[in-house]
This record gives C-alpha cells, structure tokens and sequence, in this order.
C-alpha cells in the first residue's frame, strides 16, 4: 500500500471558484444588556447568483467573492434581510435586526435546514442540531432526522447501518468532505468511526447525487463536513458515560499559525468493558470494545492557491459474544464468542487553484489513499478482509458566456484491492476505475436551475459504464419551491461486508453464482412551502422517490440454513413517500412531524420460482416527533423526539424440519416483527465556555424479547444472532459535558 501514498501530499482541495473571500460573522443584539450573541445557520448569499454559504456555531462564515455582483444578502428567519454593499472588505461584522413582518424565510426546523439554492434535495445538519442528542458518533447523529434511520444489524456485533429511501446505506453515497469514505469493507462499522464531535455539519441529498462526485449515488448522498483548522474554537473538549458503562473523551485543536497556515487536530478514545446481559439470555447485549481514533491536518490558505493535506490514523478492538467468553476460548467450542480488530490508516490531500482576476474559474484536485484491515471470528468461522484505495477526482469549473450558463468537468480514478476470507472462502478483487464527467448548470435569476451531467467510467472488470444524472429546481414564489431528480447509479457489492451481522449465526454461506455489479435508476420530486401565520413560521416538505433496479444483490435467508447470494431475476423497486411538517410557533420553539412510508420488494427464488417479496427489515411505516425548546440566552435548553417504527417483514424462522430444501415456503411471507415506540430526551445547561447535559435514549425501555434464536445452543444449526428488527438493549442514561476556548 506505501507505494500508493507517496507524494500524496500534494493534492487538492474541492475548490471555491474565486480568488478572494469575505468573512466575517452574523449577530444579533440583546435586547437587555446590548451585547451581541452569534446567530447560526444564517444565509449569507451574492445577490442574484448561486454562490452561497451558511454561518456556524459562532456565526462566522466565509464566502468567494465573485465578479457579477458586489451585493451581500444576509438572512435569517425571524430577522430583517441585510443586504452590503461590498469594496475592499474583508472581515464583517454584521448585526441584523429583528422582523415581526418577513416575508422571505429560510426553511429551519430543528436546527436543520434546506439548501434553498440547490436543485438537489439537500438537508444541512448543522452542529446546532447535532447538539441537540449525545451524537458520540455519526450513526448517533440522525435522532431528529426524518429522512435517515439507524438500527442494529444483529445482536452481537454492535455494527449499525443507515436507511434512506427504503434502502440501506450501501446504497447511499457516504463522504467526507467530499472524498469517498463508507464504502467497501469500511461500510461494517465505518459509520461508528466518525465521531460526533468532529462533525461540522452534514449534507444530506435525496436521490441519485451529482456526476462529479462518481457512480456510486443510488438513492442518496451524505456528505460529512469535519471541524476545520481555521475554525472559530481552538480549543474543544467533550466527556461523555451513560448507564451501560461507555466512556468518551474527545479533544479537538486549532491552531493558526500565521496568515496563510493553520493546523488542527481531532482526537477521540471510547471503550465500554461493562458486560452487560439485560435480557438474561447469555449473551452480552453490546461487544466490549476499545477505540482510538486521531485526525491531524494543515490548511493554507492565499489569494491563488487554497490547500489541505493531512492524515488519520484507528484502532479498535471489539470483544462479544457469550456472558463467559474470554479471549483465550477464541476457536474452542467451550462459549461462543465474537471478535473484531480494525486498523484503518489515511492521507489525504486537496487543493485549488483560484483565479483573481476570474472569479467564476476553479480548477482543483483530490487525493486520497487508505488502507482498511479487519480480522474477525463468529464462534468457530474466521472472517479477514483488507481493502486497499486510492482515490483522485481532477475537477475544473467556469462559465459558458456569462455567469448563467456555468459547468463542471474532469478527470477521476477509482482504485480498490480487495482481499477477504470467509472460512475457506476466498473473495479476491481488483478494480480500477478511470473516468471523465461533465456537468452544465443553468440558472436563471436562481428561479430556475437545471444541472445536466453525465461521466462514464471504463472499469476492468465491468466493462464501460455511463450514468447520466439530471436535476431541476422551480421556484413557483418566494416561498414555494419545486425540485425533481432523476439519474442512474452503478456499484460492485461486497456480500460479506455489508451482511456482516448476519456471519453470527449458523447459516453456511453460498455464493450462488458470480455476482454482478448492481445497476439502478431513481427519480423523484418534492415540494417545499415556506410559511408563516401570525408569530409563526415554519415549512412544509414533500417528496416522493422511486428506484428501479436493473439488477441487485439478493441476500435470501428465507432458509435459516443458508446465507445465500445471488443476482436478481426479476423486479425489485423501492417507493419512499415522505411528509414534514417544519413548526416554529415561539422564539426558541421548534417542533417537527413527519410521517414516511415505504414500498420496497424485491424478487427471490422460491419452490415455485421467483416470487415478489417485501425486503426484509424494512418498516413500511414511520412517524417521527421532535421538539425542542430553549430559554432566553439559551441558558437551558430542551430536546425531545418520539419514533414510531413500524411493522417490517422478517424471514420465516420455524423449526428446521419446516422448510423446504429449495427456499420459501407460503407461511414466511407473512412473518411480520410488530411496531414499536422509541423516545429520547435530553436536557442541557449552558454557561459561557461550558455545557453540561444529560439524556436518555429508549426511555421507554422497548426491547426485542429474543434478539438470538436458539441463544442456549451457539453451536447448533439454528443459531442465529442476525434476526435484530428492534432495540437489544433498552433503557440508557447519558451525561456529559463540553468546554471550548474561542479565538
């Protein structure tokens, strides 16, 4: 792999399309004691252009100056539209005023917000919102999110995974920013190695995402943005226990060395070595586990060039299984046990090359290589997996005439080594992938976008792929906002590693034929409707998704004998319905519902043939409820959310002599796990450099009655570990707290 990282470097950044940049920051002014206090989340925006950007925590933003217009809009629900006019400014500082009559709101709920300027359906989580729960980690970090849902995947391993339009993760884009991160063999457990406090902010973009970023977008794309080394805090701390015996240290730096260069470090230790087995069935209802996890990077930032290079470095050690199971029984029939050990090692760089005199330009790079190395056991099966990547997108970006008609175009690579193990099951893979993209942006007035790209990809093993992708955005009025997506998606699966709670168990693995790369299209629409009614404002948000596969990877356990996989030899879709209801009746009140409902099926091979199923695990209806409340100056603040998952279909699990040797019987197709509720609260206390706040998560104390089948027998042929369709371990309390030291 070293040959890979060398000169690494000296790559790039996903460049801003202008030399220049105005900072500065957003307030607003107490009323009482005249001081003024950061407003987050803000709009700051070039009047009459695309060019946008958002403030953070402490109200600071930072934004490319561009050639068309020297018209700064500031704006912000709740307050009076500022407009600047812009010379030779470089740092702001700019206090808006309270508006009992605005007219034009950005959509916010919760903290989060709707990219108003973007044709993609785009979601921002900001660290407000993130605020709101413990967010240990970035599978902890969709509490209050409608759109993503996170469960366990078995009952043992303590992996999670993600849905999103009726789908798991796997399909779902997963940066960081923007550079390819869960994916491959990281898509196990990598959403439980970003830690919540590294976490900027989080875009998420319903449907097939944009060309530049690859071809791996199917039904979404998630792009994490981590806390920068210029950032606004130079100093921030976190501690975090709960009830099962978890604790968490996390340590963030900055530094800004001089005008041009600066330097942070993120840090993060976990471990939880409390054994605990609430439902007295002998297993423990969370692996024991150690992780250490660190970010070092550098920033340089001029009038021509802008660049980040930097390198991480994990380690984690996972221990479960048996209440009595020790180390050294690994491979012994004396308790079952489970084990993981991951090294996950990264350099990365980015730069751009900005163009003074023409602002609308930008030519950058990406780079990027790692490593990821895993070695497991489920009981007496041993599974090893090592993937190798080097990733590299060249992008270059300017105008076609006039800032109206504006592209994006370039060059990617794509390079993964695949080496895994299942028992005696070599899974060996070599891809490399160049390709070439280019996307063409119209926007009128920002009242019509339309985004039309295209790349295709020459890969070794699959031949020439094209993916077209196209999105739309209408603004009907001020306050009205239509957008429509449609596009295709191309991955190679990788079965072990995405099915990885399900190895705990004593099915045999089968690979029933060579499986192909799954292809699929998806297209949508939603609409969004600002409001306000008297004191209050708020939005409305509806959307609905379809994705067709061409073909897909079928993972059929409908024989609880057998693991099998398999190309799909039929249909299998997936149609997501989602409605919001965004409400912000009081200063500091924010309340949302929302309701979503799947339709996803998929065909399976059965005694008679193929037959159409609903995907298993898969709830057809949720709700979710979440409000928040804070008091003046936010000295207190209160956070709530109700989750009402509903009924999921899960394979037919009778006695063995109930099934038939070819596949699925007429009884599994109605083998249904029932709904359930789940509530989470948290209260916090703010002071000026410091936070205190404690919380609970399934307050309800909502467990799954038999998470393991046959739990008194691990090595018999009916063991099964990977039927979770609900919460394992029921009630937990957490406290904590959170010091920063500002610039």
């Amino acid at each position: 792999m070293i040959r890979y990282l060398a000169g690494v470097f000296f790559s790039l950044c996903y460049f801003s399309a202008t030399a220049q940049r105005i900072s500065g920051s957003v307030n607003e002014q107490d009323a009482t004691s005249k001081t003024l206090k950061p407003i987050t989340g803000a709009n700051v925006y070039w009047a009459g252009t695309a060019q946008s950007a958002s403030t953070d925590t402490s109200g600071r933003f930072s934004i490319p100056r561009v050639r068309q217009t020297n018209l700064l809009v500031v704006s912000f629900v709740g307050f009076t539209n500022d407009t600047i006019k812009i010379a030779q400014e470089s740092e702001l500082e700019i206090v808006l005023r309270n508006d009992q009559t605005l007219k034009e709101v950005v959509v916010r709920g919760n903290a989060n917000a709707i990219d108003r300027l973007s044709p993609h359906q785009t979601e921002i989580i900001t660290t407000r919102a993130l605020a709101k729960a413990a967010c240990c980690n970035l599978s902890e970090s969709f509490e209050t999110n409608a759109s993503v849902s996170v469960s366990y995947s078995d009952a043992v391993t303590g992996s999670k995974q993600i849905q999103m339009l009726g789908l798991s993760g796997t399909y779902i884009q997963t940066n960081v920013e923007n550079i390819p991160a869960i994916r491959g063999l990281a898509s196990t457990f990598g959403l439980n190695f970003i830690p919540g406090t590294w976490i900027q902010s989080i875009d998420i973009g319903k449907g097939a995402g944009s060309v530049v970023n690859g071809y791996e977008s199917m039904t979404g794309q998630i792009n994490v943005e981590l806390q920068k080394p210029d950032t606004h805090d130079k100093l921030y701390l976190n501690t975090y226990v709960n009830s099962f015996g978890r604790g968490e240290l996390n340590l963030n730096l900055a530094h800004q060395i001089n005008e041009k260069w600066s330097t942070g470090l993120l840090t993060h230790g976990s471990t939880l070595q409390n054994r605990i087995d609430r439902n007295k069935d002998g297993f423990l209802d969370l692996p024991l586990y150690s992780q250490v996890n660190v970010i070092n990077r550098w920033k340089y930032q001029s009038d021509k060039v802008m660049a980040q290079f930097g390198v991480k470095a994990l380690y984690e050690d996972r221990l479960g299984g048996q209440q009595n199971f020790q180390r050294e029984m690994k491979g012994t029939t004396q308790a079952y046990g489970f084990g993981a050990t991951v090294n996950r090692y990264e350099v990365f760089s980015k730069i751009a090359r900005l163009f003074p005199d023409k602002p609308y330009k930008g030519l950058g790079l990406v780079l990027n290589a790692s490593l990821y190395d895993s070695k497991s056991y489920f009981g007496l099966n041993k599974y090893n997996g090592k993937q190798e990547m080097l990733y590299g997108n060249l992008i270059y970006q300017s105008i076609i005439g006039s800032t109206n008609h504006s592209y994006k175009t370039g060059l990617s690579y794509m390079y993964d080594n695949y080496n895994e193990r299942y028992q005696t099951l070599p899974l060996l893979r070599k891809e490399s992938v160049p390709g070439a993209f280019f996307e063409y942006t119209f926007n009128h007035l920002d009242k019509f976008v339309a985004v039309a790209g295209g790349r295709v990809d020459f890969h070794n093993l699959y031949g020439t792929q094209w993916t077209p992708r196209l999105h739309l955005k209408y603004s009907l009025t001020d306050q009205t906002t239509l957008r429509a997506s449609a596009g295709k998606g191309f991955r190679v699966s990788n079965p072990l590693a995405e099915y990885y709670g399900n190895l705990v168990s004593s099915r045999a693995v089968v690979l029933k034929e060579s499986i192909r790369p799954e292809v699929s299209w998806n297209y949508g629409a939603s609409l969004t409707q600002e409001y306000k009614l008297g004191e209050m404002t708020g939005s409305v948000i509806v959307d609905y998704y379809r994705t067709d596969f061409q073909n897909q990877l079928v993972a059929d356990m409908e024989d609880p004998r057998y693991l099998s996989f398999y190309n799909l030899n039929g249909r299998a879709f997936a149609n997501s319905f989602q409605a919001e209801v965004n409400l912000v009746p009081a200063k500091r009140f924010d309340l949302k519902l929302a309701y979503r409902l799947f339709d996803v099926k998929q065909t399976m091979d059965g005694i008679d043939g193929q037959t159409l199923l609903p995907r298993m695990m898969v709830s057809r209806d949720r709700v979710l409820f979440n409000a928040g409340y804070a008091l003046p100056y936010d000295k207190w603040k209160f956070d709530a959310t109700v989750q009402w998952n509903g009924k999921k279909r899960i394979p037919f699990m009778g006695d063995m002599g109930e099934h038939s040797e070819h596949g699925i019987l007429p009884e599994m197709t109605s083998t249904m796990a029932p709904s359930f509720y789940n509530l989470n609260a948290q209260i916090t206390r703010t002071f000026v450099k410091w936070d205190i706040y404690v919380g609970g998560e399934n307050l309800g104390d909502f467990r799954q009655k038999n998470p393991i089948m046959h739990a008194d027998q691990p090595f018999h042929q009916a063991f099964d570990a990977g039927m979770a369709w609900g919460p394992v371990t029921g009630r937990m309390i957490y406290a904590g707290f959170r010091y920063k030291i500002t610039r």
